[in-house]
């Protein structure tokens, strides 16, 4: 699965390229980063879905038979084994299309996300 007709340009149209069903789970999900990071950018970045703070907090992308959340996430141990069975090669995690979402976890990891962004933000950047 791709959204139709070249890249999109905004996460409506992004979203818009795929099936009903599919398209009804990219919208939880972006409702669900939404909600976690109620502050953030929405951006089409690399033809996909993301949303930015001081930096990119996530991606997200349907295919066809998963959900794709990325970048690779670490920080916590407790939630790195809730992602364990979601991890993908290069730790980008999976989610199936053919299982139930787990936008709990997804929005547990955009939390983590946005306090990692923050806390990068506040650093004083060397010269």
């Amino acid at each position: 699965m791709s959204p139709a007709r070249g890249a999109p340009r905004t996460i409506d149209e992004y979203i818009a390229g795929f099936p009903a069903d599919v398209r009804t789970i990219l919208a939880k999900v972006r409702a669900t980063i939404r909600a976690a990071a109620p502050q953030a950018e929405e951006v089409i970045s690399y033809r996909m879905p993301a949303l930015r703070g001081h930096g990119i907090l996530l991606y997200f992308a349907g295919f066809e038979h998963h959900i794709g959340l990325y970048p690779p996430v670490s920080g916590s141990e407790a939630l790195e084994r809730a992602m364990a069975p979601y991890a993908g090669e290069k730790g980008n995690l999976r989610f199936p299309l053919d299982r139930p979402i787990p936008y709990g976890l997804i929005g547990r990891i955009a939390r983590l996300r946005v306090r990692q962004d923050r806390a990068k933000a506040a650093k004083p950047r060397r010269r």
